[in-house]
């Protein structure tokens, strides 16, 4: 439905969309001004309005549509729009205007049929019971067919042959004159006597076995999470013995090799890199190194027991006396480290809520988001109110040490989207400079920065290199200051995008951004780190050593892909990586001025010319090699590496390589990966994920499991098996697999 008006009198209400996208936090939704003065329901009695908007789709994220209201166009947006299956929260009532009802909503449109899934051993068994079925009708057909020619002889010229059965005198079951009447007697006779030949009790017995072994999963005490009070559940009992058979591991990366819960550990500003924790992959990578890293020397000792007694906060892990207590304002630069805090505490689209004891928590669109706001809170600055013109930071000045309220008027948000890769805002500071603040990924902000804005381009560039081998998310973070005459250019432009009702609206709306978010100055570049789940590495481990491959397909940037491939030991040291990628010079510099049909095909010809190369590095499987390979391709590459003509060639090298990565992977691509790997190799494949993005995976793999984490149900909804952490997939295929394979073989 199309929002009205509701009990915040902005207009504004806040839902969760769990059940759509898998993302636990909060969302705004906005009325339109215009609407805001609806809050009885005597007031509807005048109310002529016309609402135009596009056809039932699928997009959860796009609408356009505009409203007539007293003569005037408004345009809608996803802004206003109410997706059935999202729930409202912290907010008491709204008026809307439903319209799309049933099989019209968007959740219905992407509603696809689950498959069926049966596992190898009932299909072979069907194929048993149909050659039983075979030999018993042969069997009974033969006898039939000499009982009936025996039964025409009994009477030859008017003697009996076998004068003992009174052939003369019979019922119809043995008359000779009706011979063949007889014989399809005997035919029925003889399919009810042999019936036995048939082992029918067996699905019923093997029926009842499996459910005692869903039992047995159900119940297995070492496959409990304690701190999220969950079991592992067998939602299916018909896959037990197939979880015995699996040959590939298609997994998740996000929330099912990691937490999901990310810290913010390390940050570079103004070209000085600070923050002196130590990542997990670092760790990793110290082992594997041969050397141990140990805090406290890192730290000096002393110093580091003074940090430690502070309580630990969720979402941040920074240690660095330069920058802590407020001891950043010694620094040279430290009119940039107020910049970028600042800049922390007011690029984000989080909601701050206050409980009864006036402490601030927050509610975000994503754990990186939440990360960047409490580490600006830990540091002094504080985001402490948002209301629909208004952000409110909380600034601690160390030099007099008071706390002053800043209030920025928010003029704009550009929001994040995938193709962006950045979020922007624009505020008024209190002191009346117009400021765009900006933060997105280092692919698309160095190329934004003005020739005067990228003095510390260099030191920045290398440590986002170091952060991204420590495993660490990077994000850079720039700004510029505008004049109110370009600001004004810019509004009318974006205005007119936003109130145009023509397919291309969004397309219009990025360009107005697109010319503002230029000319950045560079502020610095921030690390956060998303946490290893516990005990992956050595299930991981346990798998390869079962002979199991597995394959990580993620959404993560290909160095993020690669160290964190490292941390959980997927890709081990003396492995030789074959690495297919688009990220090339020539390739670049076509897409910057080729048409569509040229980079296509220079790409496609640019893959299969990798792939080739990558059967060639690797030795034919008769000769005894030791060495081991890992494949890692990037998602522009798996786009060609999918089309018919190629997939099979990239699927001979992957089943080569002991494990595979596909970095920036779109939820379509995992799916397709999961078939072609599913209808080619002809082996059991198993897929694992966490959020609402892997659901097409895990329907499209012979079994699904889905990891009961932060992300929502949605995942859990759609598999076969739901676990509370990655590490129970060692005990649930070695122990349970292996046991329900072969007891119900040997019962068969």
């Amino acid at each position: 439905m199309i929002l009205l008006s509701s009990n915040y009198p902005d207009g504004i209400c806040y839902v969760e969309t769990m059940n759509l996208d898998g993302e636990t936090n909060l969302k705004i939704k906005q009325a339109l001004e215009v609407t805001l003065d609806l809050k009885e329901d005597i007031k509807f009695r005048e109310v002529r309005q016309t609402i135009k908007c596009e056809d039932p789709n699928a997009n959860l994220y796009s609408f356009v549509g505009s409203m007539e209201w007293k003569g005037q166009q408004y345009p809608l947006s996803p802004h206003q729009l109410l997706l059935r299956d999202s729930k409202l929260r912290n907010t008491d009532y709204i008026y809307g205007a439903v319209i799309f009802t049933g099989h019209d909503t968007k959740v219905m449109q992407n509603a696809t049929d689950p498959p069926s899934k049966r596992s190898t051993i009932e299909k072979k068994m069907d194929k048993i019971i149909y050659i039983l079925m075979s030999s018993l009708l042969m069997i009974a057909l033969l006898g039939s067919v000499f009982f009936g020619i025996w039964t025409k002889e009994d009477i030859r010229d008017g003697k009996l042959k076998r004068w003992y059965l009174r052939p003369d005198a019979s019922t119809i079951f043995y008359d000779p004159k009706r011979a063949a009447l007889a014989s399809f007697f005997h035919l029925l006779t003889a399919l009810m006597l042999y019936s036995y030949f048939i082992p029918i009790s067996l699905y019923i017995s093997i029926e009842m076995v499996k459910l005692l072994q869903a039992l047995f999963i159900n119940q297995d005490i070492e496959m409990y999470h304690e701190e999220s009070d969950k079991p592992t559940h067998a939602r299916t009992s018909n896959l037990n013995e197939e979880l015995g058979m699996v040959d590939t591991i298609l997994s998740d990366e996000t929330g099912t090799l990691t937490c999901n819960m990310m810290e913010f550990i390390k940050c570079s500003i103004a070209g000085t890199a600070y923050g002196q924790g130590v990542t997990e992959v670092e760790r990793a990578m110290a082992v594997r190194k041969g050397f141990r890293l140990d805090d406290d020397i890192e730290n000096g000792g002393h110093k580091d027991n003074k940090i430690d007694d502070s309580p630990h906060v969720n979402g941040f892990n920074f240690k660095d006396p330069r920058i802590m207590d407020g001891n950043w304002i010694h620094e040279p630069n430290r009119d940039m480290i107020r910049d970028f805090f600042r800049l922390l505490a007011i690029c984000h689209t989080c909601i701050a809520e206050k409980d009864e004891n006036g402490k601030i928590s927050y509610e975000a669109e994503s754990p990186d988001e939440a990360a960047f706001v409490i580490a600006a809170r830990e540091l002094g600055f504080e985001f402490y109110k948002r209301s629909l013109t208004t952000i409110i930071i909380r600034e601690w000045d160390p030099s007099q040490n008071v706390v002053e309220k800043r209030k920025y008027e928010l003029l704009n948000i550009l929001e994040f989207s995938s193709s962006r890769k950045r979020m922007s805002v624009i505020v008024k500071e209190p002191e009346g400079r117009i400021l765009l603040l900006s933060k997105g990924a280092d692919s698309v902000m160095f190329k934004r920065l003005a020739r005067n804005g990228r003095k510390f381009e260099e030191d920045t560039r290398r440590h986002i290199n170091e952060y991204s081998d420590s495993g660490l998310r990077t994000l850079v973070l720039a700004y510029r200051v505008l004049d109110d005459k370009e600001y004004k250019e810019f509004n009318e432009k974006l205005n007119a995008a936003k109130t145009s009702v023509s397919a291309d609206r969004d397309e219009k709306i990025e360009q107005a951004a697109d010319s503002i978010e230029t000319d950045l100055i560079l502020l610095g570049a921030t690390a956060v780190e998303d946490k290893l789940q516990k005990g992956v590495p050595e299930c991981i481990d346990k798998l390869a050593q079962a002979g199991i491959k597995i394959w990580v397909l993620t959404g993560d940037k290909m160095e993020t892909a690669i160290n964190i491939g490292f941390a959980c030991s997927l890709l081990r040291q003396g492995m030789t990586q074959i690495i297919i990628t688009l990220e090339q010079p020539d390739i670049i510099a076509l897409e910057k001025n080729g048409d569509k049909l040229t980079i296509a095909k220079a790409s496609k010809q640019r893959v299969m010319d990798q792939i080739e190369v990558g059967i060639k590095q690797i030795p034919p499987s008769t000769h005894v090699s030791t060495e081991s390979f890992a494949l890692i391709i990037d998602g522009k590459s798996l786009t060609y590496a999918l089309e018919d003509d190629v997939k099979l060639k990239f699927l001979d090298l992957a089943i080569k390589c002991a494990s595979v990565i596909c970095c920036r992977s779109s939820p379509k691509q995992k799916a397709l990966v999961t078939r072609l790997v599913k209808q080619v190799t002809h082996k059991v494949t198993l897929a694992i994920g966490d959020g609402a993005n892997d659901v097409g995976m895990l329907q499209e793999a012979d079994i699904g499991v889905g990891i009961s984490g932060a992300e929502g149900m949605q995942a859990v909804m759609a598999s076969d098996v739901a676990v509370a952490q990655f590490r129970f997939l060692e005990r649930l295929l070695l122990v349970h697999g292996h046991w329900c394979y072969r007891r119900i073989s040997v019962m068969v």
